[in-house]
């Protein structure tokens, strides 16, 4: 019998381009990252953003874990290289989006 690790991935951020997609990369390649289910209210777009790069700055290490691809943008959870923080959690404890997993 074999046991299957979750697979998640390091990389780096390069960019926070909303509050429900980011922009990692490692040595090889760029990705666009969709945060797994994150719905944030427009009015709450810019306060997201500013929570994410303050707790997720330019050139942080991350981990990804995937759950799907999708016209070249992965959707994903994003934890800093601890495990201690993941994004889309980050914004729902703060109240900024609403569970969107459909």
């Amino acid at each position: 019998m074999f046991i299957y690790p979750v697979i998640v991935s390091s990389a780096e951020i390069l960019q926070i381009k909303s509050s429900n997609s980011i922009l990692v990369g490692d040595q090889n390649r760029n990705l666009t990252i969709k945060l797994f289910c994150v719905n944030v209210n427009d009015n709450d777009e810019e306060d997201a953003i500013n929570l994410l790069k303050s707790e997720f700055p330019r050139g942080s290490k991350v981990k990804i874990k995937p759950f799907e691809m999708k016209e070249d943008i992965l959707t994903a959870k994003v934890f800093d290289i601890k495990g201690n923080k993941e994004m889309s959690e980050l914004l729902t404890s703060k109240n900024l989006t609403k569970q969107d997993c459909v």
